[in-house]
């Protein structure tokens, strides 16, 4: 017989070898299914623990990653600014360059066309006053010629008038035609010849002025009275195969024409570049035709001056033709780059979600394992071993 005392109220009885035993056993067995979920609970525990670490190791390393990739996304964000605040600095930079240098240009060209303008005016002021004087001399020899008129025909029927215009020519021109020719024209190869043929040059040796010139006179006691318009065809046949600009005919037929006695008379309207005159305006014909081819020559070199302005202003246009065709190449380049560093971000964009999405499918994914950890029990984990089942039931697990 054995003796036993209570833990709670002290008392002591006795039980036998048999009862004894059974107590054992069946606080042996109690100890021992304590024992196992004790142990199970650890192994849980410890599994759940390394698997924790195994999440908490894999978030703290995408994140890791992550932060990386969302710091490399900045620094390109940063360079594309940089490299879009200096593409858009060089572009304002250039095109203000651009935009001073046509002010310039502008403003050069409309001072040059001014300083033409009064140029112009200077001289056909200057011009006119030389018409004006010109005139008012030709006016006072009118004057005197009409007075002299009566006289005249005795002087001019005795003197050759080809000889009183040769004699004017020669008495000016050492001073007034230094460079010009006046002589007789005795080339007949083609049928006809004029009297007198008149060429100048400029000092450069250039002709500006030429004049095919015929004499007319008439005795007022000829029976057959000629006019002026009779020799105009072959005066101009004369002026085209002798290569001459002007014909003029100095003429005294038809003295009590009125028209051929106020002045210099232009029948241009009949033959190309013709004139009548009286001898008394033979120098001063002469003198305003030759002013007047000056002037021309001197337009011709303007104008020639002008063109190679605007030749100048042609070539400005197609370097800013080019450089705007070059600032559309250079944004469109930058806008490649725009829509290239876009297309990257776009890029970095859908890996951030990927590793998000990752992220997202670990955290289900530990949850439904942890679910899975909670619903464990010996009766699972038992279910498809036998030889595990049979050691739980000999240590008088329970099954649930």
């Amino acid at each position: 017989m054995s003796e036993l005392k209570c833990p709670h109220c002290g008392k002591v009885f006795t039980v036998d070898e048999s009862d004894y035993a059974a107590i054992l056993q069946q606080v042996h067995s109690k100890e021992f299914e304590r024992e196992v979920e004790k142990r199970i609970e650890e192994r849980l525990g410890q599994v759940r623990a390394e698997e924790e670490l195994k999440v908490a190791q894999a978030i703290a390393n995408e994140r890791k990653k992550l932060e990386k990739d969302i710091d490399k996304v900045k620094d390109q964000l940063l360079k594309a600014r940089e490299e879009r605040q200096k593409l858009v600095g060089q572009l304002e930079m250039a095109e203000t360059q651009k935009k001073l240098e046509i002010t310039e240009a502008t403003s050069k060209l409309e001072i040059a066309n001014q300083k033409q303008k009064n140029d112009y005016e200077s001289k056909l002021q200057l011009q006119k006053s030389q018409y004006e004087g010109e005139l008012q001399q030709a006016q006072t020899q009118i004057d005197f010629y009409k007075d002299l008129k009566a006289k005249m025909s005795t002087k001019m029927i005795g003197e050759s008038l080809e000889v009183h215009c040769q004699t004017q020519f020669d008495q000016i021109r050492s001073t007034a035609f230094r460079n010009a020719y006046f002589e007789k024209d005795n080339d007949a190869r083609t049928g006809s010849k004029g009297d007198f043929i008149f060429r100048d040059y400029s000092d450069d040796g250039v002709e500006y002025l030429s004049i095919m010139f015929e004499m007319k006179n008439e005795m007022e006691t000829t029976a057959t009275k000629h006019r002026n318009e009779d020799f105009f065809k072959e005066l101009d046949k004369d002026r085209k195969e002798k290569g001459c600009e002007y014909a003029v005919l100095v003429s005294m037929l038809e003295s009590d024409n009125e028209l051929y006695n106020q002045g210099i008379v232009d029948v241009s309207h009949k033959y190309e570049k013709m004139y009548v005159i009286r001898p008394q305006f033979f120098i001063p014909l002469i003198s305003l035709l030759k002013n007047t081819s000056l002037n021309a020559l001197q337009y011709k070199q303007e104008l020639l001056s002008v063109r190679e302005q605007n030749l100048d202003i042609t070539h400005f246009e197609e370097d800013l033709a080019t450089f705007k065709t070059g600032f559309a190449r250079n944004y469109e380049l930058a806008s490649r780059k725009f829509k290239d560093a876009i297309d990257e971000i776009d890029k970095s964009i859908q890996h951030l979600q990927k590793i998000k999405d990752a992220l997202t499918s670990s955290e289900n994914n530990l949850r439904l394992a942890n679910n899975k950890a909670d619903d464990l029990t010996i009766k699972k984990l038992t279910k498809n071993n036998p030889t595990m089942r049979a050691r739980f039931e000999e240590a008088g697990a329970k099954f649930s």
